[in-house]
């Protein structure tokens, strides 16, 4: 029978935790922490292994669970235990170890007519997990973090994509080391910027592309703007200049699916 956890000072509870805290954390013990059983089965259907499941058999009735892990895998806890392990309202009862994927550039594998988008210095969680939420939706290639300033398996990344983060190649990988793939792999790419006069419905995106965005703060900056072959802007008609950068990438790339019949 699987272990039942009751008390909130156990070891792998606070151990956890810490997982879910520090993304050193997460680095050193390779583990990534998924709340959600959506999230899980997402995971699980993409190839990640999962390590342990963590289970409140109160509020994960309806659950199916049991063909993602092996039973001896499978750890109960007390609601008082999930609730101190849930960090979301409304969660399922199901928190997940698993061991993360960590794609190199060299790695990423393209589709006859490859969409890719780029992303520089993204910094909020948050917006990188709604990225890959339209990056799923659009069957993006690949999303490349250039010099990240979050971690792609932070836990509010996984809400935010509601486990999309597991159904795309995700990169982090420097500058450097993405332009000279976008190069190899003769890829055309599309900078979105401020300055750009041309608007981005104005371009052909039928052949292989990479749309390069930037933070909401800084923009992209002046390395990716020279690198990149055509930049192009989204027309604004109010007081602001920028959209969040999520929108922004939802807006470009759903322009490229327009043009390519919704055909991937």
């Amino acid at each position: 029978m699987s272990e039942m956890i009751s008390s909130p000072g156990n070891p792998r509870i606070k151990n956890l935790l810490l997982l879910q805290q520090k993304s050193r954390e997460r680095r050193k013990q390779n583990l990534v922490v998924v709340e959600g059983i959506r999230e899980v089965g997402i995971a699980f259907q993409n190839g990640f292994k999962i390590s342990e499941l963590y289970v409140c058999r109160e509020i994960a009735k309806n659950a199916d669970y049991s063909k993602m892990v092996d039973p001896a895998g499978i750890t109960f806890v007390s609601e008082a235990v999930f609730g101190k392990l849930a960090y979301r309202e409304g969660s399922d009862g199901c928190i997940a170890l698993l061991e993360p994927k960590w794609l190199k550039i060299p790695e990423v594998k393209l589709s006859a007519l490859p969409l890719v988008i780029v992303l520089e210095s993204i910094e909020k969680p948050g917006n990188l997990g709604a990225i890959l939420r339209t990056a799923d939706a659009v069957n993006a290639d690949a999303v490349i973090v250039c010099d990240p300033l979050t971690d792609i398996y932070n836990p509010n990344v996984i809400r935010g994509s509601i486990g999309c983060v597991f159904s795309r190649q995700v990169i982090a990988c420097s500058t450097d080391d993405a332009q000279n793939w976008l190069k190899e792999k003769r890829i055309v790419s599309f900078a979105a910027e401020l300055k750009a006069s041309n608007p981005y419905f104005n371009h052909d995106y039928r052949k292989p592309v990479a749309f390069v965005l930037g933070t909401e703060a800084n923009g992209l900056t002046q390395k990716w703007i020279d690198f990149c072959d055509e930049r192009i802007i989204i027309p604004m008609l109010g007081s602001i200049d920028s959209l969040n950068v999520s929108v922004s990438t939802s807006v470009i790339v759903f322009e490229a699916m327009r043009q390519r019949g919704f055909q991937k």
